[in-house]
């Protein structure tokens, strides 16, 4: 167990796990009000997308020439990282919910808090563990100011906002996180 305590800390996960916690609680006033309105994705999506950027921090380690040459097989152990992630995103959020109000449905925390984390991984192939974060903010970004998805190019572009069971935001959301997290494993993070 003592080498799980040094993984854990290695990657920073003790702060990330702050991050996230600290992300949920200063949302939750905002759910108790209602100010977002029903069936609004907005607040829900801005919960897991700070969740999954403060997850990013520990996808890089303290040494990656040490983690590219060690003696144990990072593949399931990298996997099993981008997996927890998700799990733990949007678990998170699904607590937050259980003590005030529903924000949204199980499905959409699923296939968001998935697409996500999965985004993150890629973001920390491209980018390394400490610009992880770039890639899902952008997409974020481009999604809360994006015209209203009309076409099926700007739905893939928008998935995050989509509801629970459209096709085009939970392929997106299954590519994401099928890629992202098979990169990850494979390549590990950026120099």
């Amino acid at each position: 167990m003592r080498w799980l305590t040094l993984y854990a800390r290695s990657r920073q996960v003790p702060a990330s796990l702050a991050a996230l916690l600290i992300g949920a609680v200063a949302v939750w006033p905002l759910a108790r009000d209602g100010s977002g309105g029903p069936g609004d994705p907005r607040l829900p999506v801005l919960v897991l997308a700070t969740g999954a950027m403060a997850a990013s921090v520990g996808l890089g380690g303290q040494d990656l020439a040490l983690d590219r040459t060690a003696a144990i097989r990072w593949v399931p152990r990298r996997a099993a990282q981008v997996l927890l992630c998700g799990a733990l995103v949007g678990t998170v959020l699904l607590t937050v919910q259980a003590m005030g109000e529903e924000l949204a449905t199980t499905a959409f925390v699923v296939r968001d808090s998935a697409g996500l984390t999965g985004l993150v991984a890629l973001g920390a192939v491209l980018s390394g563990g400490r610009y992880a974060w770039t890639l899902p903010f952008a997409w974020l970004s481009f999604s809360f100011f994006a015209p209203p998805p009309t076409s099926a190019p700007m739905r893939v572009a928008s998935w995050m906002l989509l509801p629970p069971g459209t096709a085009e935001g939970t392929w997106t959301a299954l590519v994401l996180a099928v890629a992202g997290t098979a990169a990850y494993a494979v390549a590990g993070p950026r120099r």
